[in-house]
């Protein structure tokens, strides 16, 4: 196969997290949710802890492929094209943020700076000129260096605790209580400074599996090596989760290593499946899905905030579509299930109309 071609396979998998990502962050109501479409509530993993991660893991993927278009040349232009695409992307982040702010009220005192497209714009700012500067072999050496470093700054200073640990400490230092998130009942960020460190490494792994696709010329053979890594990957996280917990609210160096391998098995599944054996049909809807990944990321972030903000009949339109359309028709528990499917489906038609147009939306 030819190793300039276009894998859908990498599509694919970039629109089932997306539409996964839009399922589990729209329930109709929160106190009616399936378990597996809920967040681990500490230490633990659920099919919904692997939206993020797989989402940076799709991100170093295809920065294998978007650099070799330019042969990794350090350029100025190019240093200046990530810094611009970091840029937008944190402040579109502080944007939704500052949408959800007003609707409650705006006070600067208390603003929450970081979030999760500000931690995808970091992760990518720093693993993109990462990958730019260092050979396969130093980036690995970093990786594990960086995973073990993590690991031990937390066993030695707080430990995996909420109250205790110290991504929250250095998050109060350097960012003070007013400014971090409080969904725990206490000022944490799950999406702090500190933490976004393996987050950088969840997409350098990502990268790896795009130079292992990019760079094969027996993509069958590769798909076998994709699985063993994958498999490898996991078992060693899983090994290391009985030191150090699974933990995405802290992206603990176990959480890494299960979701990148749980990544790994599941791309390379889809390439045999999608790109070795032909059958991309079944898979088109999810390709349409991963078209406009980024914008549809931000955009339902701010659809959200848009349904909370507007009332109706004493209701935010949220919770009026909730109570008003879906429990009557499925009940609290499906009723909320069927909610976030009808946004799910929503958002394919505008991203379905956006691809027939070819209009693509480049962050």
């Amino acid at each position: 196969m030819n190793t300039s071609q276009r894998y859908y396979a990498l599509d694919v998998f970039r629109g089932m997290t997306i539409a996964l990502m839009i399922l589990v962050n729209t329930p109709g109501s929160w106190t009616y949710v399936y378990a597996p479409l809920r967040h681990a509530k500490w230490h633990g993993l659920t099919p919904t802890d692997l939206v993020f991660p797989f989402f940076l893991f799709i991100i170093g993927t295809a920065m294998m492929f978007s650099f070799s278009k330019f042969d990794f040349c350090r350029t100025k232009e190019i240093y200046l094209k990530i810094f611009k695409r970091t840029l937008i992307i944190f402040i579109l982040g502080i944007i939704i943020q500052l949408f959800a702010a007003f609707r409650g009220g705006f006070d600067f005192e208390h603003f929450r700076i970081m979030g999760v497209l500000q931690r995808i714009s970091l992760a990518y700012g720093v693993s993109a000129i990462l990958v730019l500067r260092f050979k396969i072999q130093q980036l690995w050496i970093i990786v594990i260096m960086s995973l073990i470093g993590y690991w031990q700054l937390l066993a030695w200073s707080g430990g995996y605790e909420l109250k205790t640990n110290f991504i929250r400490i250095f998050d109060l230092t350097i960012l003070g209580e007013n400014h971090l998130w409080t969904g725990n009942g206490l000022p944490f960020d799950p999406e702090g400074l500190l933490s976004t460190v393996p987050s950088i490494m969840t997409i350098i792994l990502g990268f790896f599996a795009g130079v292992m696709i990019h760079t094969t010329h027996d993509q069958k053979d590769n798909v076998k090596k994709m699985i063993i890594m994958g498999i490898g990957l996991t078992l060693i996280g899983w090994v290391w989760s009985f030191t150090m917990p699974i933990n995405k609210q802290l992206w603990t160096s176990s959480y890494v290593l299960v979701t990148a391998g749980i990544a790994f098995i599941i791309l390379a599944i889809l390439i045999k499946v999608i790109d070795i054996n032909g059958h991309k049909k079944p898979f088109r809807s999810f390709e349409i899905f991963g078209t406009n990944s980024l914008f549809v990321f931000a955009a339902s972030g701010l659809w959200i905030n848009i349904m909370l903000w507007i009332r109706v009949n004493d209701k935010t339109l949220y919770s009026y579509m909730y109570t008003d359309w879906f429990v009557p028709l499925a009940g609290n528990l499906n009723g909320s299930l069927l909610f976030a499917i009808a946004h799910v489906v929503s958002w394919w038609f505008i991203l379905y109309f956006m691809y027939r147009k070819k209009i693509f939306i480049k962050i």
